[in-house]
């Protein structure tokens, strides 16, 4: 991954219309990002980083039948969260890369 002061932040989500694509999509996009749903991951790295990533998942997918999409996040932009926590009560993940948290 790319040092922190070069870090961007990336949203990928998909949408997979086979399971046995889907767990494999998953799988491969446990290798390159924190998953924050089961569809949702956060990628933190380069530009190059990203185009790896999406690159291998565009290996796997099929394109007439499935969906990937990639959002670039704003360096400094607001990050929220609403709904019911990820994690119990009590429970901080510190997982997230600096240039996240």
């Amino acid at each position: 991954m790319a040092s922190e002061r070069s870090a961007l932040a990336f949203v990928i989500g998909y949408d997979i219309s086979d399971p046995r694509r889907l767990l494999r999509i998953h799988r491969r996009m446990c290798r390159h990002a924190t998953p924050l749903e089961y569809s949702i991951f956060l990628l933190v790295g380069s530009e190059a980083d990203k185009d790896c990533c999406l690159e291998e998942i565009g290996e796997l997918i099929d394109p007439r039948a499935d969906d990937v999409r990639c959002y670039a996040l704003p360096l400094r932009g607001f990050q929220g969260r609403i709904g019911r926590a990820s994690l119990p009560a009590g429970i901080v993940w510190t997982g997230l890369p600096a240039a996240m948290a």
